[in-house]
């Protein structure tokens, strides 16, 4: 069994953020607003820094002007601040919902997926969706889900062709995809061909496939800030939406909704405190949040799970040797898996920011924002605090053995109430994904040299997808 050489004891737990003072003042504390550093950038240059290049641009500012600063967009005058440190984090995630609500309102996705998604409402109606939704991503029903993954992924893997080139990222897609088409429309395995579901997962994979295109950014730009698509976006989701509302109406006329489990029979059957059903509109919004959502994260957290593997031959031997021991298809017995998964989202979270509007005078260690400022919580900034993590940018799953990942210091499916509904889902699709593929094939990097990350609209992901080859393959 091949080992690891162990950390050296100062950097074998996680370490600890020196503390800084956080959180809203009361009315009576009459502290004058002290902004953190300016990037000293012009606004268009920052938006467009910021949109195209996030990571290389958090990374040099933090190093330039500390752990918290701001910057400027170039579309009106807000004041936009960026922080990174755990008591900050913190703050925001126990603040009560009114005094800081998330700014997934006025993300990027909000012309993709609509304003009436779970993702992009907020107050009492993200509340109540929440509450409709949270059952079929908990509990038994995801349980009841790991043969189906295992099955997605034996598969999967089948197709893979031997000693050739191949991108990780499109491939755990057809397995996430799978996933997710089963828990929101209750449809197992591969949907028969000629169904409107059929037609619906074959849209979703060629659009997110146009998606990762190189003038996909420009799209995105041309996008940013507005409510509705516009230019080809609005195009692509006229095609995308046909085939959503096409499903909508089959549903509809088949009447069934109440004797299935799925997450569109839940909707279908939802109405609010005037009992008024949801419209189409509503409903298509919030399926495609949750299918867009539901597979595509975990798949780019998957494909970064063996982009980081092969290139760190010591972690990847141990995975192969604990999925190819024992008969328990579903064990992880020295908790090698779970710490690797863990590992892979310290080190390229998917997501690699969150934000809240500040509604009261709100204090960051030495600064002191005005009531209504933005605030984004730098996930990728946070993973990578040396001071939390000893030597950040090694990947080291051994760091997470026998210790729990921190509330806020370890942060990729966000936090408080506005944390991941699929969080349950994506952790056991990655335990059964990472194993059928450590126990039945041997990858090698195409290209020795680490993959570089790539923005895209509100994910980071493998700049070519994670490309591997497949040396060897063993029956499932």
């Amino acid at each position: 069994m091949a080992t690891l050489a162990p950390l050296p004891a100062d950097a074998a737990l996680l370490g600890e953020a020196p503390p800084s003072p956080a959180g809203p003042l009361a009315p009576e504390d009459r502290r004058a607003v002290a902004l953190p550093p300016a990037i000293p950038l012009p606004r268009a240059l920052q938006t467009l820094r910021f949109s195209v290049r996030q990571i290389e641009f958090v990374f040099r500012w933090r190093r330039e002007l500390g752990e918290t600063f701001r910057f400027r967009g170039m579309l009106d005058d807000e004041v936009i601040t960026i922080t990174s440190h755990p008591d900050h984090v913190k703050s925001l995630f126990t603040a009560k919902p009114d005094d800081a609500p998330s700014l997934t309102g006025e993300s990027p996705l909000r012309p993709i997926v609509g304003p009436n998604s779970v993702l992009t409402a907020i107050g009492p109606r993200h509340m109540r969706q929440r509450k409709l939704l949270l059952p079929p991503f908990h509990g038994e029903a995801v349980a009841r889900y790991a043969q189906m993954i295992a099955e997605a992924a034996d598969r999967e893997i089948d197709t893979w062709p031997l000693h050739e080139p191949i991108d990780l990222a499109s491939r755990m897609q057809a397995i996430t995809l799978d996933v997710i088409m089963a828990g929101i429309f209750g449809v197992e395995g591969l949907p028969a061909k000629g169904t409107p579901e059929r037609s619906l997962r074959d849209t979703i994979r060629w659009a997110v496939g146009l998606s990762v295109r190189p003038e996909a950014q420009l799209f995105e730009l041309i996008n940013i800030n507005r409510e509705e698509a516009a230019g080809p976006l609005k195009r692509l989701l006229a095609h995308l939406d046909k085939q959503i509302y096409a499903v909508i109406d089959h549903r509809r006329e088949a009447g069934d909704a109440a004797e299935r489990a799925d997450i569109l029979s839940l909707l279908l059957q939802a109405t609010d405190e005037e009992g008024t059903p949801l419209t189409d509109r509503e409903l298509r919004d919030e399926l495609l949040t949750l299918v867009l959502a539901g597979h595509e994260t975990t798949a780019n957290s998957l494909a970064w799970a063996f982009e980081r593997l092969v290139r760190t031959p010591a972690a990847y031997d141990r995975l192969r040797d604990v999925a190819r021991s024992g008969d328990a298809a579903f064990a992880d017995d020295d908790g090698w898996i779970e710490a690797t998964i863990h590992e892979t989202m310290r080190s390229r979270p998917v997501i690699p920011i969150i934000g809240r509007r500040v509604q009261k005078p709100w204090q960051f260690g030495e600064f002191v924002l005005p009531a209504g400022s933005s605030v984004l919580m730098s996930i990728l900034l946070l993973h990578h605090r040396e001071d939390v993590y000893p030597d950040p940018f090694a990947f080291r799953p051994e760091r997470f053995l026998g210790v729990k990942p921190g509330t806020y210091t370890w942060i990729p499916f966000g936090g408080g109430i506005r944390r991941c509904l699929g969080a349950t889902l994506a952790m056991a699709e990655q335990r059964v994904v990472l194993r059928a593929i450590a126990r039945r094939t041997d990858l090698v990097a195409v290209d020795p040299a680490p993959e570089k990350a790539r923005h895209r609209n509100v994910t980071m992901i493998p700049a070519h997808g994670a490309r591997v080859a497949v040396t060897a393959r063993r029956a499932g």
